[in-house]
């Protein structure tokens, strides 16, 4: 009874010691003060599934396939299971280890050795329950599995990362595989116009209209196009294949849906408040890996003190198998043992100032991380401002080029101008052209980035669309 009320006391200073180091406490963050909008536009920002409102559905064909078969989203599942695995095994630490262990022999004596009438065999049997356990006096056990878990919860925040990264990238590739389509047809637009010219002025010339001059720059003008197309086609070509990686596939074409100007562009507010923010799965992963740094200094400080370890036996033995468990088999054993470090020649200390300084490099990182997200949400809301009034811009000049075409060619046509004028003006179109679908689509990829930046609940609905589907079973017969 003495013996059960001393393991009963021991188990209750384990569990209810005081543990060294400092409790976590999370550090205090300046917030920017301009974005103001309320909090529930914010969050169906940040919650939907935002991909879906571009209005194509092989867009989210792409992600949803993407999210299931992409290798990146696999290894990083893997790495969960793994550190799930590992916080197990050091939560284990707190709790009394038990085994059993059953042994049997038999020998036998020489005769000579032996006074007359002895047995020559002899049996043993045993039957051992051990416990072992270390009290957790100063909360090194506790540190050490508080440290884990957080370093489970940065796994999983990590994963996550992952998948916001990858619905990221896959819808940004995708935007820019429209962009080049879009940039293709107008170049192959533009090639069919100067092909026309072409065969004007080449009729021109050989009538005697015009000089060799203005049909050798008709010439150079179509050439200039149609060195664009195999550009263009090659730049195509690559962005499937990089698509197609995101897609855990080998190279090959990917389907489109809507071209780039009938895609729907999200309506961001204005301001958002910096609380959504506190979702990203990066500064979650960030603050766990704060939360374990800063356990781990409990776990070094706690080296400084005494280790109590207890272990007690439990069993029975018999040299007959019929009286293994019978009253007089009974034996067990307790033993407590102490250690405590006397001189180590600063290795306690230097693990402790190791463990200090990766606090601090993680409290630092935990910060930085925080100030980049502001950054990249202010980013993007200036990128969709600015970008709007551009394009608006940008199509007035389009229509201005337009018509100062039309006008060029038809005073050449009429003999009040040269060549020259048409060539600058159709140059000058075409470009604006391009940097309009060039726009277009950093329009849109803006948006893509405001939706990263922010995190969100969209992140937890992604995860859930990383399960495999299930197939249908069949009826058995």
């Amino acid at each position: 009874m003495m013996r059960k009320r001393l393991l009963a006391v021991a188990l209750g200073l384990a569990l209810g010691g005081c543990a060294v180091g400092p409790d976590y406490q999370r550090p205090e963050v300046p917030i920017p003060s301009q974005w103001e909008v309320s909090i529930q536009a914010a969050n169906d920002l940040a919650n939907t599934a935002w991909w879906e409102q571009f209005g194509d559905p092989e867009l989210n064909r792409l992600i949803q396939t993407a999210l299931q078969e992409n290798k990146d989203v696999k290894i990083a599942a893997a790495r969960v299971e793994e550190y799930m695995g590992r916080y197990g095994v050091i939560r284990s630490a707190q709790f009394p280890q038990v085994g059993a262990n059953a042994a049997g022999s038999r020998t036998r004596s020489g005769e000579s050795t032996l006074p007359p009438g002895s047995e020559l065999t002899n049996d043993s049997y045993q039957v051992d329950l051990g416990v072992s356990f270390e009290l957790d006096l100063w909360g090194k056990l506790r540190r050490a599995t508080e440290s884990a878990r957080a370093q489970l919860l940065a796994t999983e925040e990590a994963k996550r990362t992952v998948i916001l990264s990858l619905v990221s990238q896959v819808a940004n590739s995708y935007v820019q595989l429209l962009d080049y389509d879009q940039q293709l047809a107008v170049t192959k637009a533009t090639l069919k116009t100067r092909s026309e010219s072409v065969r004007i002025n080449g009729l021109r010339f050989k009538a005697g209209l015009i000089g060799e001059l203005d049909y050798q720059q008709a010439v150079a003008e179509y050439q200039n196009a149609a060195v664009q197309v195999p550009l263009l086609e090659r730049q195509i070509a690559q962005q499937q294949n990089a698509i197609s990686l995101l897609l855990g596939r080998n190279p090959g074409p990917i389907r489109r849906g809507v071209n780039l100007d009938r895609l729907v562009m999200p309506q961001p507010p204005a301001g958002l408040p910096s609380d959504v923010l506190e979702r990203r799965p990066d500064i979650r992963q960030a603050e766990q890996q704060l939360i374990a740094a800063n356990a781990e200094i409990g776990v070094a400080k706690a080296a400084f003190f005494p280790a109590i370890s207890l272990t007690g036996l439990l069993g029975v033995a018999s040299t007959d198998l019929s009286d293994l468990f019978s009253g007089p088999s009974h034996a067990w054993q307790f033993a407590g043992q102490l250690t405590q470090p006397i001189f180590t020649a600063g290795k306690l200390e230097g693990q402790l100032q190791a463990a200090e300084a990766v606090q601090q490099q993680a409290l630092l990182n935990y910060q930085q991380v925080i100030q980049k997200a502001f950054a990249e949400v202010d980013n993007s809301l200036i990128a969709i401002s600015k970008l709007r009034s551009q394009l608006k811009d940008e199509q007035a000049q389009i229509n201005a080029l337009q018509r100062s075409l039309d006008l060029a060619t038809l005073r050449y046509q009429n003999g009040y101008s040269d060549y020259l004028t048409v060539v600058d003006a159709e140059r000058n179109l075409y470009t604006a052209q391009l940097q309009y679908v060039q726009d277009q689509g950093t329009l849109y990829t803006a948006s893509i980035s405001l939706y990263a930046a922010l995190g969100g609940g969209w992140v937890n609905q992604a995860e859930q669309m990383t399960a495999p589907p299930v197939k249908p079973t069949t009826p058995a017969d």
